[in-house]
């Protein structure tokens, strides 16, 4: 795993499969494209892997699914932009999300 979340971050944020039984779970950290319209919001983590995340993803479609901060740390926009943290994002349930992206 390289720099885009520190280690003590992601250790608050829930491993993966432990919110499937929710109707709606909190979206924890966000990431974005400064340079593109790409987002996602992780929901879960991996910590036997340090890699996969499970969240939602806003950009061509919206959807839920399964993304690695090592494939996230290779992307760029447009401009060549790398991908950021939102810093000023509070976690905020997945229902609330949908709404403001759609």
């Amino acid at each position: 795993m390289g720099n885009l979340i520190s280690k003590e971050i992601l250790k608050s944020i829930p491993k993966l499969y432990e919110t499937e039984d929710l109707n709606d779970p909190l979206c924890h950290i966000k990431l974005f494209t400064p340079d593109s319209n790409f987002t996602w919001y992780i929901i879960e983590y991996s910590r036997s892997d340090f890699n996969t995340c499970y969240g939602y993803v806003v950009g061509l479609d919206n959807e839920l699914g399964y993304f690695t901060l090592k494939e996230l740390e290779s992307v760029r926009g447009s401009l060549g932009l790398p991908i950021e943290v939102d810093s000023s994002f509070t976690a905020t349930t997945l229902s609330t999300i949908k709404k403001e992206v759609s």
